[in-house]
């Protein structure tokens, strides 16, 4: 299954006045994410702006395990997690690696559409091989140690 990892440093522009992060900053480290796992899918920016051809999010589940803060280096994994006939399913976990802690957990169910006319698309045949055998590609957290407090 393909999978990224990214990092990044929380900014000031990425806390509220008390310098924890804020809920839609998690949303933009996971955008990001996101962008890079669809490169790895095939789906790269200048081809889908010339092709019209967009993931779209359909839906969002996350879960804010820890809060980061201001300074805070990051690190962001995000792997394909399960396949439908015509959506997929991205995860996300975000971790703090100073005190390996698991600050957020993400997934997010996307569509395939065609612009101007929002056409809803089939997920491309070539993502078959990530299909587990007897259906579905749903995966699991990548194995690596994590700790969760609270």
């Amino acid at each position: 299954m393909p999978r990224i990892r990214t990092e990044v440093q929380v900014m000031f522009f990425d806390t509220d006045c008390g310098g924890v992060v804020s809920n839609i900053a998690y949303l933009r480290f996971v955008e990001t994410a996101r962008t890079l796992l669809a490169e790895e899918l095939g789906l790269a920016l200048a081809e889908m702006a010339q092709t019209q051809r967009y993931p779209i999010v359909v839906r969002t589940e996350i879960d804010y395990r820890r809060a980061a803060k201001l300074g805070d280096r990051l690190v962001i994994e995000g792997w394909l997690d399960e396949l439908e006939r015509a959506r997929f399913w991205c995860a996300f976990r975000i971790i703090r690696p100073k005190d390996n802690v698991l600050i957020v957990e993400c997934r997010q169910s996307l569509a395939l559409i065609e612009m101007p006319a929002a056409k809803l698309l089939r997920l491309p045949g070539e993502w078959e091989k990530y299909r587990k055998p007897g259906g579905n590609a749903r995966s699991r957290l990548p194995d690596t140690h994590v700790r969760q407090t609270g």
